[in-house]
């Protein structure tokens, strides 16, 4: 197998959460380019419409977009049955859909900590465990969970006073770890990314409150563009990194490097 074909995702089926916009949907746009089938899902049904009708046009891909809110199990369940429907198989999952809630630790409701724990904690462990199930019998799979450079430390409260997100991120990285010693043994590859700053609509406060504290604290001077995480993301779903997991790989310019 040559070099470049070590990344190809021709016949790979991936699920892209929160694939609509921001992070998900350029890495739904990576796996597209690169041959994979891409169901894209999200509780904003009418962008991941449009994201699934773009791809499909512009990489001649199989997509279909479905609504789905990822702390629910009904919709995580109906997710996976029409991706297996549609495609008869699951190769790659990415859990990207995420919450973000900011105020003072004291100040934070806790509808808002539960919210945040529950799309980006109880979200990914859902659909992973759901669509597990299929890789499981298929003894193969990749699954990659969308952390944060913010689930390492604590961050600062000037820029992100977010503990409950903080909280979530940390999670999914141990849960990232622990199941790729579980899931070794089916040849499941089980990897996360670990985003710095990108500008998107959930990072858009932050940034106008602590842009330059940011830039800053980031050696490269610059945030995340709408590429920066297409080469982390295909490496982790296609053949080249299956000697990998249990990672987490930074996308962040440098800035974990401080610490």
């Amino acid at each position: 197998m040559g070099v470049f074909d070590l990344f190809k995702l021709s016949g790979k089926t991936a699920i892209v959460t929160g694939g609509g916009r921001g992070l998900g949907a350029q890495i739904a746009e990576a796996f597209a380019e690169a041959g994979a089938n891409v169901v894209i899902c999200s509780r904003k049904l009418e962008q991941c419409q449009e994201k699934s009708e773009e791809l499909k046009s512009k990489y001649g891909i199989g997509s279909i977009a479905l609504a789905c809110d990822v702390s629910k199990l009904e919709d995580v369940k109906k997710v996976v049955n029409e991706t297996v429907e549609q495609f008869g198989t699951i190769d790659i999952l990415v859990n990207n859909s995420g919450a973000t809630w900011g105020a003072p630790v004291t100040e934070m409701p806790i509808e808002a900590w539960e919210k945040v724990i529950n799309v980006n904690v109880t979200g990914t462990y859902l659909m992973s465990v759901e669509a597990g199930k299929v890789m499981i019998k298929q003894n193969s799979g990749k699954i990659i969970n969308i952390a944060s450079v913010a689930g390492f430390g604590g961050t600062n409260p000037e820029v992100m006073d977010t503990i409950g997100y903080n909280t979530s991120k940390g999670a999914v990285i141990t849960f990232t770890k622990d199941l790729a010693v579980k899931w070794g043994k089916y040849n499941i590859h089980v990897n996360g990314i670990a985003p710095g700053f990108f500008p998107t609509k959930m990072s858009k406060g932050l940034i106008e409150k602590g842009g330059d504290k940011i830039i800053g604290n980031t050696p490269l001077n610059r945030y995340g563009s709408e590429n920066d995480l297409k080469g982390a993301a295909l490496f982790l779903a296609s053949n080249a990194s299956d000697f990998v997991t249990g990672e987490i790989i930074k996308v962040d310019g440098g800035s974990s490097a401080y610490a």
